[in-house]
């Protein structure tokens, strides 16, 4: 099957939970795009990787901003450039910024790019605020590579047409590309609704080379909803929005409001805006 989708664009996160890149075109190679989620802080107190997903113990995670001080290749990790809330600059190599970063946060954490052995990341349910259950405990790197700072699998996929059916039913909301956090960014053209439900299961070809195995729907949480840059914190993104598409998720077993799909890369390649896209059996 042939769609005549192709890459709108393509980003990269390169400290988990923090900013990131928009890219014209991106490596991508069996562990993700090249650079992605490279860098994690760490909670010191608990040895958790810390997340945007519990803003009530880190608010304000999405004014940090990452970017590589230099082009990537395969075989080095470029320190990368750390803008804090205040406009100050940091760099991840320089010998204090453990110290810069604690101070920012008002919590003593540690920069990293080796996730601790069987890391956890804490998650805030809205729905259970106020109850012993509000923070869950949440594995890292369910479908990664081990080692790595994913929350599940090493590619996220979104598309236009999920972003215009989110849209149409929340005509107020700010339904941009920065909340929901993809690393490609799918123009699907004409189709309408949440076309990627569709694609789980399936082979998805981008540009000459590139194949991914697309695996589960990606379950949503409360960071879609929360303020980034110069957008809104807005609750309805989720309730009027993400709620509206509720498909199977594989690796949870149920059936979970989500957006965007995950996927593996089965042969690299490099990705660059315009690419085709085609989807295959």
């Amino acid at each position: 099957m042939t769609t005549t989708a192709t890459v709108a664009t393509l980003w990269r996160y390169p400290v988990k939970s923090m900013m990131g890149e928009e890219l014209n075109g991106a490596n991508i190679t069996v562990n993700g795009l090249l650079g992605d989620r490279a860098y994690a802080l760490v909670d010191v107190a608990t040895g958790k990787v810390i997340s945007a997903k519990n803003p009530k113990k880190w608010p304000d995670f999405f004014i940090y901003r990452a970017s590589y001080t230099a082009p990537l290749t395969a075989n080095s990790l470029q320190p990368v450039w750390i803008t804090l809330p205040d406009g100050g600059i940091v760099r991840s190599d320089q010998p204090d910024i453990n110290d810069k970063l604690s101070a920012a946060l008002g919590h003593p954490v540690t920069l990293q790019s080796q996730s601790p052995k069987d890391a956890k990341l804490e998650q805030y349910w809205p729905e259970y605020d106020g109850e012993a259950n509000e923070i869950s405990n949440e594995a890292v790197a369910g479908d990664a590579p081990q080692g790595s700072f994913f929350d599940y699998a090493a590619l996220h996929l979104l598309t236009t047409s999920s972003i215009a059916a989110m849209q149409s039913h929340y005509p107020e909301g700010r339904f941009e590309v920065r909340r929901f956090r993809p690393n490609i960014m799918v123009d699907t053209g004409g189709q309408e609704g949440f076309v990627e439900n569709n694609w789980v299961g399936l082979t998805i070809k981008i540009g000459d080379s590139l194949r991914l195995q697309v695996t589960d729907p990606c379950p949503r949480c409360v960071m879609p909803t929360l303020a980034q840059g110069d957008l809104p914190q807005d609750n309805g993104i989720f309730k009027n929005g993400i709620a509206r598409n509720k498909p199977m998720v594989p690796f949870a077993g149920k059936e979970l409001p989500s957006v965007g799909v995950y996927a593996r890369v089965l042969t690299p390649g490099w990705v660059k805006r315009g690419d085709a896209i085609s989807i295959e059996g």
